[in-house]
């Protein structure tokens, strides 16, 4: 017969250790390891079948057969919808995480009043707020009409029990580090614990084809807080993202299995709530004005959708031995290479120089075409020279000087057209049209055409 033995669980990554340290030999952080009880049977050993019972073998299929969409819950938040891939399969676990006070509970509450107005049966069970909190917020946003079911409870059995006892399409928890478990010893918002309430909410969902969204907390690092084989569980991870200072929400899909995974959803907080935001070009971008010198407007693709956001960049003369480095919005590692290939292959220096570069808006870019617009930005600041009002930028730079090709130019360039855009800077030959497009196969090209004001 197995014993109970004791294993101790680190608390920030959730390694295993035979006896209890101040540190984790895994991840180094000090005083993390709490104590669990655990089975002594060997890892990946069945437990012996009961006597007379019989089981069934596997029952295999082939790929060649006819497997309808799965249905979906629309909730008629746009946004929220075109992220989940076209609404909220029933059956389905998403887990939904942000900093705190980035509007996670917001979002939901709003997509629980829409989704119940469209006829879902929606429940929202909170563990960190009471009732009256719930409502109250509700409330304030205009939904206190919508039929949504609430309840406050973090004991795991509860929920479940109540869940299996009434009727629900749509159920969100906020949030799952709060849930305990009374078959565990260990807290709640330990790994045990938050394993334990993820996993049994995800069977619950997938027996009872109840869409189950849960909401995660982060760590100061921007990580997930709790085990991660969270993540692996449910069938969705989505981050809800903001800058502190800017109103503007980014809802995106770090993993979905029933669409996209790089789709985003564009959200302006107020006081209402979420307001959801159909063209973000409009609003990342600056319409008052002439453009000075050292910004660019970049054409990328976030998703299906095409986005245009302002590059920002200041080069300045150092005040100290070192100069400085700063970037918000885009990869620091990206802006060191870029500088290098504009003093090696350009001729621009910028080692006595301070280099400062933003994206405007609190978007954060990662798409690689982003490149020449960065560069633009930069070469603009440091030669004093403006880009044209009109003129959108977009390409990736090799370590060479060239620029190189980009994916969906066309959808990059009809979405600059419809805002107003006449002119781009672009990889490739020149060529004219609705949007002209002034053609750069190496860098300095591009770095010369913005010098002397040449756009031919």
């Amino acid at each position: 017969m197995a014993r109970d033995g004791a294993i101790y669980v680190c608390q920030a990554c959730g390694a295993v250790h035979n006896k209890w340290n101040g540190q984790c030999t895994a991840c180094g952080a000090w005083n993390t390891l709490v104590e669990e009880v655990s089975s002594s049977r060997p890892p990946g050993a069945l437990a012996p079948a009961k006597s007379g019972k019989v089981r069934g073998g596997l029952t295999f299929e082939t790929l060649d057969v006819e497997t309808p969409a799965p249905p979906r819950i629309v909730t008629g938040m746009e946004e929220f919808d075109r992220v989940c891939g076209g609404g909220v399969v029933p059956g389905s676990a998403i887990l939904l995480a942000g900093d705190p006070g980035v509007g996670k509970s917001t979002l939901l509450m709003q997509v629980c009043a829409s989704a119940a107005i469209n006829g879902a049966s929606v429940a929202y069970i909170s563990g960190e707020e009471a009732i009256e909190q719930v409502r109250a917020r509700a409330q304030r946003m205009g939904l206190g009409h919508a039929t949504v079911k609430l309840a406050a409870e973090t004991a795991l059995r509860d929920i479940v029990e109540g869940l299996k006892r009434d009727a629900f399409d749509l159920v969100v928890i906020d949030s799952v580090q709060t849930l305990w478990s009374d078959q565990l010893e260990a807290g709640p918002g330990s790994v045990a614990q938050v394993r334990a309430a993820a996993g049994e909410l995800v069977r619950l969902a997938k027996k009872r084809r109840i869409a189950v969204i849960l909401v995660g907390h982060v760590t100061k690092d921007g990580q997930i807080a709790g085990p991660r084989v969270v993540e692996h569980m449910v069938d969705a991870v989505l981050s809800f993202e903001g800058e502190r200072g800017y109103p503007f929400r980014i809802l995106r899909a770090a993993k979905n299995r029933f669409g996209a995974t790089d789709e985003i959803g564009v959200f302006e907080m107020g006081d209402g709530g979420l307001r959801e935001v159909k063209n973000p070009s409009a609003l990342f971008l600056n319409d008052g004005g002439e453009r000075s010198a050292g910004a660019a407007v970049f054409a990328g693709i976030e998703g299906s959708r095409p986005v245009l956001v302002e590059f920002q960049a200041l080069v300045a003369p150092s005040a100290y031995g070192t100069p400085r480095r700063a970037v918000v919005g885009w990869d620091s590692g990206r802006l060191a290479m870029v500088l290098a290939v504009l003093e090696a292959r350009c001729g621009l220096g910028f080692g006595d120089r301070d280099v400062y570069l933003n994206v405007a808006g609190g978007l954060r870019i990662t798409e690689p075409a982003a490149d020449l617009a960065a560069a633009a930005a930069l070469a603009s600041s440091a030669l004093d020279q403006p880009l044209p009002q009109d003129c959108v930028v977009f390409g990736e730079i090799s370590l060479s000087g060239d620029v190189r090709a980009v994916g969906r130019t066309d959808s990059r360039l009809k979405e600059a057209a419809k805002l107003g855009f006449a002119r781009a800077l672009a990889p490739g030959p020149s060529v004219s049209g609705p949007v002209t497009v002034a053609g750069a196969t190496r860098l300095a090209d591009a770095v010369r055409r913005i010098g002397d004001g040449d756009w031919r």
